[in-house]
């Protein structure tokens, strides 16, 4: 960086903006035109925009946006194919009306409109043929850079949790196994005042067919949404991902924002069910268990149940406190009765356990996360990126107490 200072007569932290501009830029354009996991995880940095200065995230922010829900679109004959290959050679008379033009793509597959032969509007997900493979051998991919992830955090027992994300990567492929976790989400919430779950008309191990969902995507609710709409949805948002476990016995893993859709009725429609963690008995009481703790400042038990749950590895030494004052702003949300997830926030706490510099970034990286672990961790990372993407302020800490077993009442 004084090289450059040197011979452009720039400061460092001008070279540095620009050369952060650039590298965003391109990883944007990249992810933004494959599919497979390089789409996956171009969507999961979409969510984390939030963390990301201002100068650098806001001449981005619309493509990021857009990455949660675009990619380049199957051509008609090919979707024939997949269609004929999966619900029969007369397909056809299932609908009363089939768009050949896709209305949304994601990572993995591609929805289109049509009128089911009762003729009720429906959504019909169709997998890119060869997805599967290309997924697998991204994962494999992953695999082979173990050695960096130990670098990074020498904390973090990489093997088996690149083994249980590829287990559970393969699950998103399998269409069937995503009608039985949309179905019992659609059973679980129906009839329900805020949440609504479209339910499975006809699947295959590549087709979905489901009810349509009609209303405002959360992406445009991010951009121009008013401060009591982004504060409803994201109470609403925080309150299903919450409350699968405990009423579906599944975790909705996907927080992205494509996969959700405000109805005009006001209440909040949720797509997209590859990404479940299956957890027939609730959230595992640990988690509540240890906020409470946390909360109350036991330093010793909060360090002895991160050991219990493997958190952290038993032969590695850590001060209790440390530990402490590295978790404490993160228990914000539940420590008061109201709380604004906010852009700056978000910041202060990347800057805070991302900078190498810091003692709370050397403490994280002595930190493991045990594979049982790995879908909640990513929903709640992914859930606070969006909701400081909404700039949400509202009553999470009910929320919190009502769904998280173990966490104690307010005082």
């Amino acid at each position: 960086m004084g090289v450059g200072k040197r011979l452009t007569g720039r400061s460092a932290d001008s070279v540095m903006t620009e050369f952060q501009q650039r590298t965003a830029e391109q990883l944007f354009k990249v992810l933004g035109d494959l599919k497979g996991g390089a789409m996956k995880v171009g969507q999961a940095l979409s969510v984390f925009e939030a963390a990301m200065p201002e100068d650098l995230a806001a001449p981005y922010r619309d493509a990021l946006t857009r990455l949660q829900e675009d990619a380049p679109p199957l051509a008609a004959a090919t979707v024939h194919k997949v269609l004929a290959s999966q619900l029969g050679p007369d397909w056809r008379t299932l609908f009363r009306a089939f768009n050949d033009k896709p209305t949304a793509a994601a990572s993995i597959g591609q929805v289109h409109k049509g009128v089911w032969s009762d003729g009720r509007p429906v959504a019909v997900k169709i997998q890119y043929p060869g997805a599967g493979k290309a997924l697998l051998s991204d994962m494999n991919q992953l695999g082979r850079m173990g050695r960096l992830f130990r670098v990074l955090s020498p904390g973090l027992d990489i093997k088996p949790l690149l083994r249980e994300l590829k287990e559970r990567v393969a699950e998103e492929l399998d269409y069937r196994l995503e009608a039985t976790s949309q179905h019992a989400f659609a059973v679980a919430y129906a009839d329900d005042p805020d949440i609504f779950v479209p339910d499975v008309l006809a699947g295959a191990d590549r087709v979905l067919v489901t009810e349509w969902t009609d209303g405002t995507p959360l992406s445009a609710i991010l951009r121009k949404g008013s401060a009591e709409e982004r504060d409803r949805v994201g109470l609403l948002y925080v309150r299903f991902l919450l409350s699968g476990p405990a009423r579906a016995g599944l975790l909705h893993a996907d927080p992205h924002p494509g996969n959700y859709r405000v109805l005009a009725d006001g209440r909040l429609g949720v797509l997209d069910f590859g990404a479940v963690n299956r957890l027939p008995d609730g959230f595992p009481p640990a988690i509540g268990r240890l906020l409470s703790l946390a909360l109350g400042g036991d330093r010793a038990a909060v360090l002895d149940g991160l050991r219990a749950e493997r958190f952290v590895h038993p032969g590695r030494a850590v001060d209790p406190d440390e530990m402490l004052g590295y978790l404490n702003p993160f228990l914000d949300p539940a420590r008061d009765a109201t709380f604004h997830f906010s852009r700056a926030w978000l910041r202060e706490q990347a800057a805070r356990v991302g900078d190498p510099r810091t003692q709370a970034a050397a403490l994280g990286r002595q930190l493991n996360l045990p594979p049982s672990y790995l879908l909640i961790h990513r929903v709640w990372l992914g859930g606070v990126g969006v909701l400081c993407q909404l700039d949400a302020h509202g009553p999470f800490q009910a929320e919190m107490r009502r769904w998280l077993p173990g966490l104690a009442p307010a005082h």
